[in-house]
């Protein structure tokens, strides 16, 4: 990968400056011997490789068309795998890549754990394996963890309940947070962070932030109540606290230079000499989007994470070729296949993309998400949970959150807030659930589609409309994905049976309607 080669020339620039070693000198290397790979480094390639098409950035892109944020424009054929649900066990496959990552982060916590010098690094190394377990799940459900990453000790591992996975999640959260406070980050070990450089108290409320999105996924689950109280509150005596004003992004160095730039913006956005990628036709906001955008009087964070019909202003980045007036601003009904050519429809906008700024950190969780799975446990559990603020409150200040990391004025947020409006002011909202989903479906938006899909799953909410590919009256969406044919292949004796049909009916065990 290139992004490793720029992560790994960063670490090893900074170790030449802290100094030479004996090691570096000594001739007695067994050429025979493959050598291995420092904890840090591993740990810092990984984190790089989170922002690349193996790690979140395909997925997130399938998210973003099945929670209804994107559709397709009609630039391209239709692709029938995607909109007409056609897909098969040779699509999708984020499987091989999510386990590559889980890999090396598994690495980096077993080496950093055996050697003093880089037990720093197996707390952080956890609390990725815990991301990464959990998005494994909600996308394929039951699947190797217990047995997972033993390399030559479990070639082919049994697979695990998804509950169960859940569960472990929690307690490897915990252990992850126990590490983490007893093993802060070294001075010198901030470089291989790419993520919070090297401050631990933000892994920690990254940690706890995770933690919270695993038991908000379980709430609907009958009889889980208890539990989810109890581990909420102990997630709420940790004295970090919760991932609530920070965003947790990824940037091992982006350059302007052939495959290092950052690569959401390098596959829907500008070569490194700033030509247009021609995928950047390709993904475009629903009309459903689109029109909530407009009828809740969002239009600022509209403006921000889509430009104008006609795009970018090439001569002047980060604005609209059209003026920035909502009727200049269009989606495409979901799935459509004819009458929405690219240049007639809205494209990604500057708070993602801005021609020239290749660098942006690639955004792994946000701020905003926390503060919605904050209010949706205050709101549902009230009193029983130890959490300092009101649900309205912390609903509030996710979407603050939101409009801060889309780059909108803060102004602004405070009058979406006080509009009057159902789902947008709390006040007027009837159902404040719905509220808390409806602005966390808004903040994902272009950010974190997979996500996005896990939760529309999960309440059902928004009503996104069915795909126009599908046949009349056909009521199949997807609710999960399909056991990689790769999978199948290697570890056939363990995969659990799996026909076509279960994509449309064998939900994940959070799924409950």
């Amino acid at each position: 990968m290139k992004l490793r080669n720029i992560a790994i020339a960063a670490l090893l620039g900074a170790s030449a400056l802290a100094g030479c070693k004996k090691s570096w000198l000594d001739v007695n290397t067994n050429p025979n011997t493959l050598p291995s790979s420092t904890p840090n480094f591993v740990f810092t390639n990984a984190l790089a490789r989170m922002s690349t098409g193996s790690g979140n950035l395909l997925s997130n892109e399938t998210g973003e068309y099945y929670s209804g944020h994107w559709t397709q424009s009609n630039s391209y054929i239709l692709s029938a795998v995607t909109f007409s649900y056609q897909y098969t066990n040779t699509d999708f496959n984020y499987w091989d890549g999510w386990y590559d990552l889980l890999s090396d982060f598994e690495y980096a916590d077993q080496q950093g754990r055996l050697v003093d010098e880089y037990k720093y690094i197996s707390g952080p190394a956890k609390v990725m394996k815990a991301l990464l377990f959990q998005q494994v799940v909600d996308a394929y459900g039951s699947a190797p963890y217990s047995q997972a990453l033993k390399g030559g000790a479990a070639l082919s591992p049994a697979f695990d309940d998804q509950k169960d996975i859940y569960k472990g999640l929690i307690k490897d959260l915990d252990t992850a947070i126990t590490f983490l406070q007893n093993n802060p980050f070294p001075g010198a070990g901030a470089s291989a962070d790419i993520a919070f450089n090297g401050n631990t108290s933000r892994w920690i409320q990254l940690a706890n932030s995770v933690k919270m999105r695993i038991l908000i996924r379980q709430s609907r689950v009958a009889g889980m109540d208890s539990y989810i109280v109890a581990e909420i509150n102990k997630a709420a005596a940790v004295t970090e606290g919760f991932l609530t004003a920070n965003n947790m992004g990824v940037n091992p160095g982006f350059l302007a230079s052939t495959g290092k730039t950052n690569p959401y913006y390098d596959r829907w956005g500008y070569n490194a000499s700033g030509a247009t990628q021609s995928l950047g036709r390709y993904p475009r906001p629903t009309k459903f989007l689109i029109d909530f955008y407009k009828s809740s009087g969002d239009s600022a964070r509209m403006k921000r994470a889509f430009y104008a019909i006609g795009g970018e202003n090439g001569s002047v980045p980060g604005t609209s070729v059209r003026a920035e007036i909502n009727s200049n601003y269009a989606g495409v009904p979901f799935g459509v296949g004819s009458g929405y050519s690219a240049t007639t429809v809205s494209p990604i906008g500057p708070s993602m993309i801005t021609k020239g700024q290749y660098n942006k950190a690639y955004v792994v969780f946000t701020a905003a998400e926390t503060n919605f799975l904050l209010a949706e446990a205050k709101q549902r559990y009230g009193a029983q949970v130890n959490l300092s603020k009101t649900a309205q409150e912390y609903y509030e200040e996710g979407v603050k959150q939101s409009f801060s990391l889309v780059g909108a004025a803060a102004s602004a947020a405070t009058t979406l807030l006080t509009n009057g409006l159902d789902l947008t002011d709390w006040t007027a909202s009837t159902d404040k659930l719905k509220a808390i989903w409806m602005q966390k479906w808004i903040a994902l938006t272009n950010y974190n589609g997979f996500e996005s899909w896990a939760e529309y799953r999960r309440t059902g909410f928004p009503n996104i409309p069915q795909s126009a590919s599908v046949p009349t009256g056909s009521t199949d969406r997807p609710v999960r994905l399909l056991y990689p044919q790769t999978e199948v292949g290697s570890n056939q004796k363990n995969v659990p049976a799996q026909p076509q049909g279960d994509k449309f009916s064998s939900r994940i065990f959070w799924d409950v309607d």
